[in-house]
Formats: structure tokens, sequence, C-alpha cells
């Protein structure tokens, strides 16, 4: 699934090519794919494109929303007379001839098409009224986004899960909305806090930390077009170069701390691989 940097990079990238664009057509070629009628989305205008938490949101202008999930496997591919686009999971449909056997939905535009492709089927175009986006069950149930949220608020969040690792904690999206494994791992790295220390545990110095880091990570990776990792690119297909450029400790195992040269090492908290430096991050404080 993408962090919320990848699908931050992606809806910058969408925008400048749909934006202003009437939607003349829509094929839906997987009906659990799409949820609505079709003719709320067809001869529409796309107003605006925008992001809540991991979800992309393209309002059009009769006042309906698309609420686009990319899952695991989910790609946006946008082919134009003069420009292409491609954002998600890296395959060879972004450079062959669509639709294929992974597309689900093609919307066709006045000036190009998206095509909507997940090879697993987890994605989803949902539609919803703009007015009741904040009504749906996945925007409601998310917490406010890094950036948005105050020390007063996380640490108040933060206290309904005292005895849970600290990592299982903040990849909760109702604690704090849009933190994966990546920066979870590179925040609590950040603020020295060991991903199995309880929650409870914490001291109002290293929350603030915490929240600090998140903020500074995911805003590097925007700024780097996100992690990529290994199925997720930048807009216009190239990779983002985060995790070259500023990831401290995630897939950096073996590798010394840039602070004082302890080896990285690789655990598993909350079923998912871990990275932390055992000296700057001390289980027991």
């Amino acid at each position: 699934m993408p962090e919320l940097p990848e699908v931050e990079t992606i809806k910058r990238g969408l925008s400048g090519f749909i934006k202003g664009a009437r939607i003349t057509r829509v094929s839906v070629l997987c009906e659990k794919s799409f949820i609505g009628p079709l003719e709320a989305v067809e001869n529409q205008k796309i107003k605006d494109v925008r992001r809540k938490g991991k979800a992309l949101l393209v309002d059009l202008e009769n006042g309906i929303t698309m609420l686009i999930h990319l899952r695991m496997t989910g790609q946006l591919i946008y082919r134009g007379k003069n420009n292409n686009f491609a954002g998600g999971h890296p395959t060879d449909s972004f450079f062959t001839e669509l639709p294929n056997k992974q597309t689900r939905v093609i919307f066709e535009l006045e000036n190009g098409k998206l095509f909507f492709n997940d090879q697993r089927k987890f994605g989803f175009v949902k539609l919803l009224e703009t007015a009741e986006v904040g009504n749906d069950k996945f925007i409601k149930s998310l917490a406010k986004e890094p950036w948005d949220m105050s020390f007063e608020e996380f640490k108040k969040n933060l206290q309904r899960h005292k005895s849970q690792p600290i990592k299982a904690t903040i990849l909760d999206q109702k604690v704090i909305a849009g933190v994966g494994n990546i920066y979870a791992d590179e925040s609590l790295f950040f603020a020295k806090v060991h991903p199995k220390r309880e929650t409870g545990s914490l001291t109002d110095e290293e929350i603030k930390n915490l929240l600090e880091g998140t903020r500074k990570t995911m805003q590097a990776s925007i700024d780097s077009g996100g992690s990529t990792m290994a199925t997720y690119v930048k807009a216009d297909g190239t990779k983002g170069d985060y995790l070259r450029l500023f990831a401290k400790v995630f897939r950096r195992e073996n590798e010394p701390c840039e602070n004082c040269g302890t080896e990285i090492i690789k655990i598993r908290v909350a079923g998912r691989g871990t990275h932390l430096c055992p000296n700057c991050q001390r289980e027991e404080k």
C-alpha cells in the first residue's frame, strides 16, 4: 500500500493532467472496482484533485467526488496526445498498450484517457457527494495528519493505547493519519524511541519529538518524490529518491548508524519488519 507521501506525489502529478478536463465516457471492466452510477460521472468536468490520508479525491463540477484508493497494486495511467502520466505500482503497463488484463476502469477525457489498473482488485473508485465525503466510513475513521495535529491531540490519541508498542500505535490511522511502515521507523529513530516501547512510557518530550519526526520525515519524502520502495513511483514514472537520500534506518540493516556508528538492525514489531539503531533507540527507559 502506498504511504501518504507517495499518494501526495501521485496527486500532484495527476492534477496537472486531468484538472479542468471533461470526462466524456466511463467504461467499467470490473464491477467491484467502480462503486456508483456511471451517469454521475460522464460528461462532467473535473474541478479538483485532492488527497485525504492515503486516498485520492477527484471532485467533479456536479458535486460528486470520486474517492480512489490504490491499495496494494493500483495504478493510474494517463495517456494524452502529447503527454503521458504513470503513478502507482510499476509494471510494464506504464509503457505498453492499454487497456490490458489489469485494466479495471477507463475514463475517456477530452484530452486523453485515464486508466485505473489493479492487478489484485483490492483498489476501488467510489462515488460520493462532495459535501458528504467527510462522512464516508473510511474518511471519517482517519485521524488528523501530522501537520494538522497538535501535541495535545497526539498525546491524547496515544493515551488510548498505553500498553501497546509505540510502533503499532502510530501505524493506527485512527491515531495519526498517513504514517506507514517506512515513516514509522524513521520517525521513531528521529525521536530516539525504541519501536517496542510501551506507548504509555513515552515522556512529553519524546511525544513532541515523535510528532516532529513524522512531519519532517514525511515532508522530506514528499519533497523528493516519495520513497518508491519496491512498488511505487513518481507521477512521471521516475523513481522517488527518499530512501537513498534521506532514510536513516529503513532498509539500512547492517549499515552503520549515521549518529553513532552502531550497526542498524532489523526486527519484527506488530508483525512488521522494523529497522532501528539499538544504541540510539534503547528498548528500556
